[in-house]
């Protein structure tokens, strides 16, 4: 009987040749662990989700997890050592990009899926019935607040088909220019909101002299016919206090006609799904991110459409997008949002892989090419069928990208804004954020996080790791918990009523 553990009940080998494994408990320093190649004695204590070398690696040696380069050996490593980044750094990123040559057909569900969806008069279907109080710009954002809190508890049970009144505040608006790159995305992001499937009634409410006016966010406004809108601006309605009690006066006209509206079956093909991550850790891209990739090839198989976003933390990955892309020109449209990544992130004085947080860090991941490689795996195996800047509406069904900062508010505003009526959120170390109109739905990669933080999860995927659960099954468990999310279900986020100040619109350019 061998005295040493089986390297495989306390670290997980990802792909064969992998030089590192995942330690699935924190691993004592002199524990010896049986493997393929021999015998390892831990060198010092690796924590849970941190890495352990396999085998001797000289320093410059280019170090493989998930069968991809993570990074290269920056000191001598032994087998049993503990790499993380004392010993691992940044790699160049030199990929030869392909374009198409990794397509993976995902056969049409025979099943169709429904949800319980609101029918909107342009056909899209929304997940919720908001009434948006959308400002113009940031002088504004007080009395859009005052307004919505004069709805906020009991009053909206008069309204059970309503699920509330939200003010759509930001920090611009004014003293940029409405032609520049940052003035087109505010103003695309706005427009997004307002258009939103999940917004029923729509409040634009301005000052009255900033140069992002109510009525230039209203001109040739795409909203469905059925959207209830209306204008105000404070300097016309007399002040601020005028203009919250003709404010409150419209919303509540708006709250009785909303109310009338009833949810109906839709098939599944009508949702549209934001991806996102954010306090990732070793486990993200073991569990969460595949179970969220297996719940999004669930739903482009129903002919839904899913959105990958955060540019910067696919940033070393990109060539296993490009390779699912169904054209050479969408892999080269991705390719060119990272190119302009580069230059933005150059002339603050960073780089791309300034990246992962102190938090990913402790969690156990070390370089973006780590961290990336992770993330992708939340878009699943389907082809790549259109690449979107931020806040651009989304339009093409299947599995696309959308590009955003890996800034996790800025980036759910961009998938928002775009178009997603759900988003899934997975987390590793606990992130608490919530949304508005879209529910978010709240995805733990590991177990402790999920009881530590039950209040705030919605899902826990750490069973795949101990091996009660499996990618497969979680993915199916997320891909019927966002069925029951669009048809009204409430999620951890919501019921703590999250998402008011979750809206953050990317800010670019200049503030004059």
């Amino acid at each position: 009987m061998s005295e040493h553990a089986d390297l495989r009940d306390v670290a997980l080998l990802l792909r064969d040749g992998d030089d590192v494994a995942v330690a699935t408990e924190d691993l004592a320093e002199g524990r010896t662990l049986r493997h393929a190649r021999g015998v390892l004695t831990v060198a010092g204590r690796v924590p849970r989700g941190h890495k352990i070398a396999l085998r001797d690696l000289a320093a410059g040696t280019r170090i493989h997890k998930y069968g991809q380069v993570i990074g290269q050996a920056t000191a001598v490593i032994r087998a049993g050592d503990h790499v993380h980044a004392h010993n691992l750094g940044m790699d160049a990123v030199d990929h030869d990009y392909e374009f198409g040559t990794g397509l993976v057909t995902i056969t049409p569900a025979t099943q169709i899926r429904t949800f319980q969806g609101y029918v909107r008069a342009d056909g899209s279907v929304g997940t919720r019935n908001y009434v948006g109080i959308v400002t113009s710009v940031n002088c504004s954002a007080s009395t859009a607040r005052m307004i919505a809190d004069q709805f906020r508890g009991p009053i909206l049970d008069a309204y059970p088909q309503v699920d509330g009144v939200v003010a759509l505040s930001h920090d611009s608006g004014c003293g940029m220019v409405p032609a520049s790159e940052g003035g087109r995305i505010l103003r695309r992001t706005l427009r997004g909101y307002a258009t939103h499937p999940n917004i029923g009634g729509l409040l634009v409410l301005g000052l009255g002299c900033e140069m992002l006016g109510v009525q230039t966010l209203l001109a040739e406004l795409d909203a469905p016919a059925d959207t209830l809108i209306e204008r105000m601006t404070i300097q016309e309605s007399g002040g601020i206090r005028a203009t919250v009690r003709a404010g409150t006066a419209v919303v509540r006209t708006m709250l009785d006609r909303l109310d009338e509206r009833r949810r109906e079956a839709v098939p599944a093909s009508k949702l549209v799904l934001g991806l996102n991550c954010g306090g990732s850790d070793g486990y993200s891209g073991i569990t969460a991110n595949p179970a969220l990739g297996h719940a999004s090839d669930l739903l482009v198989a129903q002919g839904a459409t899913t959105v990958l976003a955060e540019t910067p933390e696919v940033f070393g990955a990109e060539h296993l997008l490009t390779r699912r892309a169904v054209s050479r020109e969408v892999g080269q449209r991705l390719l060119d949002r990272i190119a302009w990544w580069h230059k933005y992130v150059e002339a603050g004085g960073g780089t791309l892989d300034n990246n992962p947080s102190p938090g990913n860090k402790a969690g156990g991941l070390t370089t973006i090419l780590e961290k990336s490689l992770g993330a992708v795996a939340k878009g699943g195996a389907a082809p790549l069928t259109a690449v979107y800047e931020y806040a651009e509406r989304v339009t093409e069904p299947g599995f696309t990208f959308m590009d955003t900062p890996g800034y996790d508010p800025v980036s759910v505003t961009g998938l928002v804004a775009g178009g997603a009526t759900v988003v899934c959120f997975t987390t590793g170390r606990g992130s608490v954020l919530g949304g508005k109109p879209a529910p978010v739905i709240k995805i733990a990669t590991n177990s402790e996080i999920f009881q530590r933080m039950r209040e705030d999860m919605d899902l826990d995927t750490g069973g795949i790791v101990t091996g009660t659960t499996t990618i497969e099954a979680a993915g199916e468990q997320i891909f019927e918990t966002v069925l029951a999310v669009a048809s009204g279900q409430l999620t951890a986020s919501e019921d703590l009523d999250l998402g008011r100040d979750e809206f953050v619109p990317w800010q670019l350019g200049a503030v004059t």
